[in-house]
């Protein structure tokens, strides 16, 4: 069965004085990463741009297909590693902003892309655009991943969407704060439980602005447990995702085939 290394680069807060920085930033924990056998690095929600950007937020964003879109192309492919990074993206067609997530293969070439469907907030709500497509996919290494981001994974319809449309990896990049921490501790190991998938948690630690984020970026299995998780500080995990246990635990627990979605209506 296709077994998948990845990489969660729990970052530590502050808002870099420049896109480059960033990209100088990841180039070297992706070098790192790929250096240890990872195939997929993840990085927290806005992880470009830091997430405390106030009324700076349309200054900072850029289109999808943008500089920092080639530059994390190049990276990508001169490490051979796929990467998941966070952005604030601007639409070239109708100039709404969104809060971003975009996955780019060991080559280079971009897989897919997802706008955060649950705005967390009055400053997301008052800059950014809700996306209007949940599941969003890409095939990496033998295993179907899907991208939500932050907020999007606290409610439970979000990741039973992506079960039922066959993700078995779901890659949340985040910007939790504190006192949330149940959200990383009890919620997450909940939602791949009972949807029957890993969720892959990338997010930030320390005080940036008005927020403190929380950390305690993990992975967490299907079979309930939790292979890795970090602590307070930056980290860089390295945990694999195994889609043999992945079917062994979904054969052993019926959460998805039991289902009876014609009692589910208001």
């Amino acid at each position: 069965m296709p077994s998948l290394r990845i990489a969660l680069h729990q970052a530590p807060a502050g808002v870099p004085r420049s896109v480059e920085d960033s990209l100088a930033a990841l180039d070297e924990t992706a070098r790192t990463a790929a250096a240890r056998g990872v195939g997929l690095l993840v990085t927290p929600e806005l992880s470009l741009t830091g997430y405390a950007l106030g009324e700076d937020v349309a200054e900072r964003a850029e289109p999808a297909d943008g500089p920092s879109a080639r530059a994390l192309s190049r990276i990508a492919a001169a490490h051979g590693i796929a990467v998941v990074y966070g952005y604030p993206e601007r639409d070239p067609g109708s100039g709404q902003l969104y809060n971003s997530a975009a996955l780019v293969a060991a080559d280079g070439t971009p897989l897919a892309g997802y706008r955060k469907t649950h705005l967390y907030g009055g400053w997301e709500s008052r800059h950014f655009t809700p996306g209007e497509r949940l599941v969003v996919q890409a095939e990496l290494a033998g295993v179907r991943a899907g991208l939500l981001v932050c907020y999007d994974v606290e409610f439970p319809e979000a990741v039973r969407a992506h079960a039922l449309a066959g993700t078995e990896l779901l890659i949340v990049p985040t910007a939790l704060m504190r006192p949330y921490d149940m959200v990383a501790q009890t919620l997450l190991p909940a939602r791949a439980w009972e949807s029957q998938l890993y969720v892959a948690y990338a997010n930030r630690a320390g005080r940036e602005g008005e927020f403190d984020f929380a950390g305690l970026s993990a992975l967490a299995a299907p079979d309930g447990s939790v292979p890795v998780r970090a602590g307070r500080h930056e980290a860089l995990l390295l945990a694999d995702v195994d889609t043999g246990l992945l079917r062994a635990s979904r054969e052993r627990n019926g959460y998805l085939t039991d289902r009876r979605p014609e009692l589910y209506t208001a």
